[in-house]
């Protein structure tokens, strides 16, 4: 007997085909890349000078600088939980994967956000140049930008990026591995026998990023 026809509504219920291994694999390296540097980028810029300005003072101006943690602390704070939700993408599964998936994209969007807003924010120089002169609402002649709070906005990008894979292909990427098995009575038993190491688990790709490899070879 030849198989019943497929209705409409059995094929809109159908589960959706898995990626490809090697699709998985690709997203899951690009989105380690795309965090850590994001992440690290955002913390570098964060550090750097972000504008300069000279106070007005009686006997002439007086240069002041400000970095980007003067401006703003945002971008540094959501760089390290944006870091933080790299890794812990790893470690939980189902709804709790795409939570952290989903607070490492807000993550990357709130370092663009503070750091485009805080490029065109003169606020903080002006309390420099109040400090400098003695006055409140001190003037600031000559104010410059730098191109960090663009580097910090690129690397919110990155860390938005590596949130929308997490999105997108993390349900099909491996979680860490616990290092004891637990037995029936909650205490850690003993650890099993060593296996091969699975080149598809977070832990190898980041060791053969540190090798400089390709992961995705």
């Amino acid at each position: 007997m030849s198989a019943a026809p497929q209705t409409p509504t059995d094929a809109a219920s159908a589960p959706a085909p898995a990626p490809a291994p090697r699709t998985a694999k690709r997203s899951l390296a690009l989105a380690l890349l795309a965090g850590a540097a994001g992440a690290g980028l955002a913390l570098l810029a964060s550090g750097r000078i972000w504008a300069r300005g000279s106070a007005v003072l009686a006997q002439g101006e007086l240069p002041r600088t400000v970095t980007g943690a003067d401006v703003t602390g945002v971008p540094g704070a959501l760089a390290v939980v944006g870091l933080a939700a790299l890794v812990a993408v790893f470690a939980v599964r189902r709804a709790g994967r795409i939570a952290v998936a989903a607070l490492l994209a807000l993550s990357g969007a709130g370092v663009v956000a503070a750091a485009v807003l805080g490029n065109a924010d003169t606020a903080a120089l002006r309390e420099k140049a109040a400090t400098a002169v003695g006055l409140t609402g001190a003037d600031v002649h000559h104010v410059t930008h730098t191109g960090w709070p663009w580097v910090a906005a690129a690397g919110g990008l990155l860390l938005l990026i590596a949130g929308l894979l997490a999105l997108v292909y993390g349900r099909h990427w491996p979680a860490m591995s616990g290092r004891y098995e637990r037995t029936p009575g909650g205490a850690p038993g003993p650890r099993r026998a060593a296996a091969a190491p699975d080149p598809d688990r977070p832990e190898e790709i980041w060791k053969s990023l540190d090798r400089g490899e390709d992961p995705t070879r």
